[in-house]
């Protein structure tokens, strides 16, 4: 009698937050969350993180590096609600309160390979100039009660934000048995590859 094939498929993600760029700020640092459909389940390593407390570089591109590790794997039996990874980043204000500087999501790369990806991040602005001053003045700027709203889109659109800095990423991508259920992941071909369009049936 044959042997039954594999009903999961793997996606094993490691790599690191590299670095980011925000001109106006210092002494930053980042948590990292994943977020992914209900098909998904995490099997080895970490869900979330937060990183080192890191200064600007001396160099002229003043860039804040991490170089925070990520680490772990997924098993799932469909492509739809591919993971995720949702950033924070956070610094102090002049009244030395840790808030947020940014918020990004980007898709795990859908391609085996290593792949390097530059998130821009944004932040919500308050929506009148009352609620900024109060803001300002209590030292409380907008913030999500949970980040992974980031990744969802749901709602964001009545959010207004504003694009403030970027953050490096850098992704090695190993998937095992998804041939076999009949998807077809194509290596990637440069390091630097931007990704191969979305699988059918992924939400963008």
């Amino acid at each position: 009698m044959a042997a039954a094939g594999p009903s999961v498929f793997l996606l094993m993600v490691n790599g690191q937050v590299e670095s980011a760029q925000f001109p106006e700020f210092d002494n930053l640092y980042c948590k990292y969350c994943f977020v992914y459909g209900q098909d998904w389940a995490p099997t080895a390593g970490l869900e979330e993180g937060i990183s080192q407390i890191t200064s600007k570089s001396r160099d002229a591109c003043q860039a804040l590096v991490w170089n925070f590790p990520i680490d772990i794997t997924f098993k799932s039996t469909n492509p739809f609600g591919w993971p995720q990874i949702v950033l924070s980043v956070y610094g102090p204000d002049v009244f030395g309160n840790d808030v947020v500087r940014g918020y990004g999501a980007v898709h795990v790369p859908f391609s085996p390979g290593r792949h390097k990806r530059t998130i821009p991040m944004f932040v919500p602005e308050s929506t009148s100039k009352l609620q900024k001053f109060t803001s300002w003045f209590m030292g409380r700027r907008p913030e999500y009660t949970d980040p992974k709203v980031v990744a969802q889109g749901e709602g964001r659109e009545v959010t207004r934000v504003r694009s403030q800095g970027f953050v490096t990423l850098f992704f090695n991508v190993v998937t095992k048995d998804m041939r076999k259920l009949g998807y077809n992941s194509r290596p990637a071909d440069t390091q630097s590859d931007p990704g191969p369009s979305m699988p059918q049936g992924t939400p963008g």
